[in-house]
């Protein structure tokens, strides 16, 4: 295109005149070879290359023939903060013909029309489209104004190949062992990782997974990221373990069962935490565990409370004094174990320490399981009511159990096409963010950069808007990200300043919907708002 349009851009700011065509390389594709028929359009956003027919979709459904022109399907979503609020809620705009905002949503309110704002406006990646094939500038590159400060904010789709999913599932239960596999419709799409404290932690997804195997392992792995990663329920298996069902934010279903209650702590850590409150109610309290079963009278606590020895002797490997390891494997039963009878990991009571009448306690890391006994005449437990006063803080054991959740986080490699999008010379942004310069978010949402080379980012899907994951049959996921940053440092690190547009240039260049209006998703989440992309330190600080 040869034809240009003149802009003012910003106040104080001199913008590059632009050329009329879309930023995204929609439009009228050439085709590649002569045997395409001239009634189809070449898709160039991604390797597949579809030639689309009219009134047909690409084989990701994003993109699409109408009458000629390649348009993408779904809407650019933009993000406006609701300025009077004490926290900076993110609220939809108002839309003939939109939904109504979900129940207990605040209501759509009506856009001031001010697209130069970035106080009030951010264009997430979502629904931006790509940088395929790599040497093209990102869709949208926005100049704007935040606290008097120019800044610009680069917005794209990224094609990550190299990407998986991590799952933090807050469960006391066996799941698997390290290492197993982890199967989503028979395929082998991860494995358990390193379990952490109170959770089971799986890695799914990965280029090996995604392009190593066969074509139906990489379809199924791709399947379940875009399921997960759009807070969408998924039902996995483990070889040797357990079946699941994962879901962002919401509780694990292990074997059938929900699960309640992520654990307190440790068997070691739980009798410390309640020895002081259990002193007098109790001769010897036991919390069963997998990893670290306490036992009060030798515990640390409750030596310092002047507690007696009670005499009890445990099963498993003494580490320290009251803390032992294995006093049974893992499973479905008590503290993660599997078993199912709390006095099958007492081995005995010493003769002479232990007397008739002593009063145990024994129950799980969550106070899910609990049980009293008292010694009878020959030292041999016997089961009876737990008194009021234990029950109380058996349930206080479970009050400080935090819900049980499934946490998905997305983990991708921003690569040469993401960077060069950005930059000619893309090590200039590595470094940049490095530096802390450029603020990295993914539709908006905080997204944390691994240290060392490279741009690895990780960010909580359940901090996005939904659906913000897409894919395409290559295969891989596609994800929205977005670099903001001064406008200096942009111009300093190499950045495309010729493809720099202000927002209202941006929305009225896309072919994204047939009245080319652009579109945000109701999206508030009161419990954990972000913060705003555009005002975190060093940007405006």
């Amino acid at each position: 295109m040869t034809e240009h349009t003149k802009t003012d851009g910003l106040p104080g700011m001199d913008l590059p005149v632009l050329p009329e065509a879309s930023p995204l390389g929609l439009g009228k594709a050439p085709a590649r070879n002569e045997r395409m028929s001239s009634a189809k359009v070449e898709c160039n956003a991604c390797p597949v290359l579809c030639q689309i027919s009219e009134g047909r979709s690409g084989a990701c459904d994003r993109y699409a023939n109408r009458a000629g022109v390649l348009v993408r399907v779904d809407p650019v979503v933009l993000l406006r903060r609701e300025l009077q609020s004490e926290s900076p809620a993110l609220v939809p705009f108002a839309r003939e013909g939109a939904e109504a905002p979900a129940e207990g949503a605040p209501p759509a309110k009506d856009w001031d029309g001010d697209l130069l704002l970035a106080d009030q406006v951010f264009v997430t990646g979502i629904g931006a489209s790509t940088t395929y094939p790599d040497y093209k500038p990102a869709p949208f590159i926005v100049a704007s104004k935040a606290q008097g400060v120019d800044m610009v904010t680069v917005v794209t789709e990224g094609i990550f190949s190299y990407c998986s999913v991590k799952v933090k599932i807050d469960t006391d239960r066996f799941l698997g062992s390290e290492q197993a596999n982890v199967r989503y419709k028979g395929e082998v799409v991860g494995h358990v990782t390193t379990a952490e404290y109170g959770s089971q932690m799986l890695s799914l997804g990965g280029v090996h997974h995604l392009t190593g195997g066969s074509k139906k392992e990489g379809r199924m792995t791709l399947e379940l990221m875009q399921n997960l990663c759009n807070k969408q329920a998924a039902e996995c298996t483990i070889d040797g373990g357990s079946s699941l069902v994962i879901q962002a934010g919401k509780a694990p279903i292990v074997n059938g069962v929900e699960e309640q209650r992520m654990r307190v702590g440790c068997g070691s850590a739980t009798v410390g935490i309640f020895a002081r409150q259990l002193l007098g109610l109790a001769d010897e309290v036991v919390v069963v565990d997998d990893h670290i079963t306490g036992v009060l009278t030798e515990h640390q606590a409750g030596r310092c409370l002047a507690m007696p020895p009670s005499g009890i002797q445990m099963r498993g490997r003494k580490s320290t004094p009251g803390r032992y390891f294995q006093v049974a494997n893992p499973g479905s039963g008590w503290g993660g174990t599997d078993i199912a009878d709390p006095l099958a990991i007492i081995e005995g009571w010493e003769s002479g320490v232990a007397k008739p009448g002593l009063r145990l306690l024994m129950t799980s890391t969550t106070g899910e399981q609990a049980q009293w006994f008292v010694l009878d005449d020959n030292l041999q437990p016997v089961e009876q009511p737990i008194p009021p006063e234990v029950q109380k803080v058996v349930d206080r054991i479970g009050e400080n159990c935090e819900p049980s959740l499934c946490t998905v986080l997305f983990l991708g490699g921003a690569g040469g096409s993401l960077r060069a999008g950005v930059t000619e010379n893309p090590v200039l942004l590595t470094r940049a963010i490095k530096q802390a310069l450029v603020n990295v978010t993914c539709g908006g949402a905080p997204a944390y950069v691994w240290p060392g080379g490279g741009i690895t980012v990780m960010v909580d899907v359940t901090r996005m808007p939904d659906h913000s994951f897409g894919t395409v049959p290559t295969p891989a996921i596609i994800a929205p990200i977005e670099f903001s940053m001064r406008l200096a440092d942009y111009a300093a690190l190499g950045g495309h300043m010729e493809h720099v547009m202000t927002l209202e240039q941006a929305l009225s260049r896309g072919a994204w919907q047939d009245d080319g209006a652009p579109m945000a998703r109701e999206w508030r989440r009161p419990e954990a708002v972000n913060a705003w992309p555009l005002g975190q330190p060093p940007l405006l600080g």
